[in-house]
């Protein structure tokens, strides 16, 4: 059995980490350099840097952040926000960035996943999928939005994920926008219905709010790795504590060492 992964999150703007609920009201959490630091210490199995006003701002990613982050931490860093050609790949893979998230322009161009599969390789492209449930009874579901949660594509979320997959993306960061940020716990219909849908992993990501919360999407929801934020952020939780809880329920983790 493949080991599951706790992986926290570092939304960045304007150069600091920030936290906030169904994408808005956001709130300041600290220096993205001091936290990765302290999350590869700590034990974390991955770590993902996403820069969330980047395509909004319609600037690419902050380079030099990107790279004094990568210089703290040993473990692998996803680095998304603002990618949008083939070059932004490269340059975030050159600043330290082991695997690069790419949202909104994939939705724009999905030929740039085929592409940048095809030359750095499937196991470094993740494809972000932020999703939000339609309120149509008749027609029930997800939806993809881009644009850091602005803009409703009207696409269906399973199907863009089956799509993504067939053109070569070798992970899916799923998030619900119902959950973020709630901590009332992840949207295991949501999460779960992706990863039966695919056969590469899938990282659940919005709603942490406890370590059941944890477990129940590792488990119920398909998820191979949990994505955290304001719940490690804020001091709520250790990455310790999570893996001692997962570790006494037999699940197989990566070992704090």
């Amino acid at each position: 059995m493949l080991a599951k992964r706790i992986l926290p999150c570092l939304d960045v703007k304007a150069g600091r980490v920030v936290k906030g609920v169904n994408f808005v009201d956001i709130k300041d959490a600290g220096d993205p350099v001091e936290l990765a630091k302290a999350y590869n210490d700590a034990g974390a199995d991955e770590l993902a840097f996403l820069d969330i006003t980047a395509t909004h701002e319609g600037r690419s990613t902050i380079i030099d952040v990107v790279y004094r982050t990568a210089e703290q931490v040993f473990i692998p860093l996803t680095v998304g926000g603002g990618i949008q050609s083939l070059e932004n790949v490269k340059d975030l893979l050159r600043a330290g960035a082991d695997k690069v998230s790419i949202n909104s322009a994939a939705v724009r161009n999905p030929d740039l996943i085929n592409q940048a599969s095809d030359r750095f390789g499937n196991q470094c492209i993740v494809i972000a999928i932020d999703a939000r449930q339609r309120k149509d009874s008749n027609n029930p579901g997800w939806d993809v939005y881009v644009r850091g949660g602005r803009e409703n594509t009207g696409i269906d979320a399973l199907r863009w994920a089956q799509e993504v997959e067939k053109r070569g993306a070798g992970e899916l960061l799923v998030t619900s926008m119902d959950a973020d940020g709630t901590q009332a716990g992840y949207d295991l219909e949501l999460t779960r219905a992706i990863a039966q849908s695919v056969e590469i992993p899938v990282i659940a990501s919005g709603g942490a709010g406890n370590c059941q919360h944890i477990y129940e999407v590792l488990t119920t929801g398909k998820a191979e790795t949990a994505l955290l934020a304001s719940l490690l952020h804020y001091g709520q939780i250790t990455v310790t504590e999570i893996k001692d809880y997962l570790s006494d329920r037999q699940l197989a983790i990566r070992p704090v060492s």
